[in-house]
């Protein structure tokens, strides 16, 4: 078996752009992949395009070997174009071996250890401005079935906080408390934007919320800067959506800089390699807990790392998106008492409709994180996501 090609697809999604890949086999096998790399979609079009001309001709069951090559010789390694590129293309292989052996990925990882995985929502909080309207938002979720929903309550703030903005982050905590009660876990992202000394304050405020975590309360590039805040932390921190490789993560483990890892598979290497680092994470006894805002294929891909990883804990997924998504691919997840239910479909279990994506072209977006727009992140008509 020999690749012949892979295409990228750009789809708009209206708050970015997914990126999927295809890779095409001379003997009619495809696999499919995502690397949806916010706002950055060009440049990595252009990575998979040279990756493309690295495999063309080559058997695609070599994955281990193809992995490691391309990533040797980028020379500069890492960072979030090269690997996302990488990524996606990496969880196609993996697609066509499942399917060419007429298994699903977990089944070449090991096998199941769970037959389901626990979700928290991402979303929700749509349109959402004033704590009243986040507790409403809440309480319609959890009405769906939701067990556990995170949003960043922090505004447009960066490395420090009023204390007025604080307090109307506080508050808008609180009416999301009180709308889902006790049983609903609640998971406080900060998008990496405070300094150590503010992301200890805010730790400590939040705590008497009882919040899961703490995600990622100081920008990513400094994991003692990350330890400081998890040191002084009465609550946990997770943290890990913007490293790659098994080696970032080896720094973040040998600092014991946060209590849960969320590695995103369309980022950090793709299947195989986020199955190293929970691997390594399980001997240190972290909870994996994937990063997982994107599109429906990397949804499949890290479902099946779910399945097959025995420190598994949670998994992020959106809780609606744009009316067009069920048509871009063949998803159908089960969802039950905030739990998805893995399939068995051969491969990743998915497939690209390449028609509907030609009809969603790629459109500019922007990040909305330090604007004031954080919460519009979805068109006035949205289609639950389950």
């Amino acid at each position: 078996m020999k690749i012949t090609k892979i295409k990228s697809f750009v789809v708009d999604c209206f708050r970015t752009n997914w990126v999927f890949v295809k890779v095409y086999t001379d003997e009619g096998i495809t696999g499919v992949g995502e690397g949806t790399l916010e706002y950055k979609e060009k440049a990595l079009v252009g990575a998979i395009e040279h990756i493309e001309s690295t495999l063309v001709g080559k058997d695609p069951r070599q994955i281990e070997k193809h992995y490691h090559d391309i990533y040797r010789d980028a020379y500069w390694r890492g960072g979030a174009v090269l690997m996302s590129a990488l990524s996606a293309v990496e969880m196609a292989l993996w697609d066509i071996l499942g399917k060419s052996l007429n298994v699903p990925v977990y089944q070449l990882l090991g096998g199941k250890v769970n037959e389901e995985c626990r979700i928290y929502v991402n979303g929700w909080f749509a349109g959402a401005k004033e704590p009243e309207e986040f507790g409403e938002k809440a309480a319609e979720a959890v009405k769906r079935g939701v067990t556990a929903m995170k949003w960043d309550p922090f505004g447009k703030n960066y490395l420090q906080i009023s204390n007025k903005d604080l307090d109307k982050a506080l508050r808008c905590i609180a009416a999301v408390r009180e709308a889902v009660g006790d049983e609903v876990d609640l998971l406080i992202e900060a998008h990496g934007r405070f300094d150590v000394p503010t992301g200890i304050k805010i730790a400590q405020e939040v705590a008497p919320f009882k919040p899961m975590l703490l995600e990622e309360p100081v920008p990513p590039n400094n994991l003692e800067a990350l330890a400081a805040v998890r040191e002084k932390s009465p609550v946990a921190i997770s943290a890990g959506e913007r490293l790659y490789t098994r080696f970032d993560y080896n720094e973040l483990f040998r600092r014991r800089a946060c209590d849960y890892i969320q590695p995103d598979i369309s980022h950090a290497g793709g299947i195989m390699e986020l199955k190293k680092i929970a691997a390594i994470a399980e001997a240190n006894y972290i909870p994996f807990a994937p990063h997982n805002p994107s599109g429906p294929i990397a949804n499949a891909a890290t479902l099946q790392l779910a399945a097959c990883c025995p420190n598994f804990c949670i998994l992020e997924i959106m809780y609606s998106d744009v009316d067009y998504r069920k048509y871009i691919t063949d998803e159908n997840l089960i969802y039950e008492n905030g739990r998805i239910k893995i399939g068995d479909k051969p491969g990743l279990g998915i497939e690209l409709n390449e028609e509907e994506c030609l009809k969603h072209p790629y459109v500019e977006h922007n990040l909305r994180h330090y604007t004031g727009a954080l919460t519009d992140i979805r068109p006035a008509k949205t289609e639950f996501y389950f």
